[in-house]
């Protein structure tokens, strides 16, 4: 029998993950390996198939028409490999570690109350979960997915939509027997409003008048690194907040939090979806058993 010298899978694994994360480094940070490394690999691959397979500059890689022939048929084999694995292994339960970063509230509203019942239906899973309004590279925290409120960025993840969310301007009932109800979205200038410290997707607050909706820009006289603290603030009496329904709705109905502005929501619904790397390739079972999870039990409305 012929002597295997070379990982063909191992070398399609790490070539088609440098083109969908877009460089040596953040593959290599995939793998535990060094960008050197990597890079070697590339180019002992390279010298082996006798073809140039990416073009590099300074700025960016980019693949040329031999390496796009080799990524598609790399792919279509290692998930051909997946698939043969999960068919001889369906006795076998996911398992290994999953790592999520999620939005704070989001994640202290429904994903934390889900953990139990899914560690009873998948024992063999651990989770590692991070809570940050903050939106991180998936790539540079080694994170296996994200839950993420708000439209998305164009990136090279892929997205699994979970639902939507409405969402409302409020305050405290404290707040408003102090400084008054605002009238109309103008009067807001004169109030104290609450705000975010990172950037958003869209800056500012939406509100329909005359037909057209118009965004105000929000300086703040306080701002906040998640909406939970936000939500807190708000409560105390600190100021005006916008934040997800739901969120708010449980201080909306007891009356702990009043609606600001409602004739003018311009009814915006914040979609909120899961995004993971993969870009059609394999995903490891242990990750899709939590995206499946999270979209059969989180129910938004």
């Amino acid at each position: 029998m012929a002597k295997l010298e070379h990982n063909r899978s191992g070398e399609m694994e790490v070539f088609t993950k440098v083109v969908e994360t877009g460089g040596f480094s953040s593959a290599a940070r995939l793998f535990g390996m060094t960008p050197s490394a990597v890079s070697k690999l590339i180019a002992r691959l390279e010298e082996r198939l006798g073809v140039r397979l990416l073009s590099r500059s300074t700025r960016k890689l980019q693949l040329t028409v031999e390496g796009e022939q080799f990524y598609h048929r790399s792919l279509a084999i290692l998930i051909d490999m997946e698939e043969a694995e999960q068919e001889v292994s369906r006795s076998t339960e996911p398992r290994g570690p999953v790592r999520i970063n999620a939005n704070l509230p989001f994640g202290q509203k429904f994903l934390l109350p889900l953990v139990p019942r899914f560690l009873e239906c998948h024992p063999a899973i651990t989770l590692d979960i991070s809570l940050s309004d903050t939106v991180v590279d998936l790539f540079d925290e080694g994170a296996d997915l994200a839950v993420r409120v708000g439209p998305l960025k164009e990136s090279g993840l892929i997205a699994r939509k979970l639902g939507e969310s409405a969402l409302a301007v409020v305050a405290a009932p404290s707040y408003v027997d102090y400084f008054g109800l605002p009238e109309n979205p103008s009067d807001l200038d004169r109030h104290r409003l609450i705000g975010f410290n990172f950037s958003r997707q869209q800056p500012g607050w939406p509100f329909l008048q005359d037909e057209t909706v118009s965004r105000y820009g929000v300086s703040g006289a306080v701002k906040v690194s998640d909406g939970e603290s936000a939500r807190r603030l708000a409560l105390a009496g600190a100021g005006i907040v916008r934040l997800s329904r739901f969120l708010v709705d449980e201080d909306l109905h007891a009356g702990r939090l009043v609606e600001v502005l409602g004739d003018f929501n311009p009814g915006d619904r914040d979609p909120i979806h899961v995004v993971y790397v993969g870009q059609g390739g394999p995903l490891p079972r242990r990750v899709r058993a939590v995206i499946d999870f999270l979209a059969a039990n989180i129910r938004l409305e």
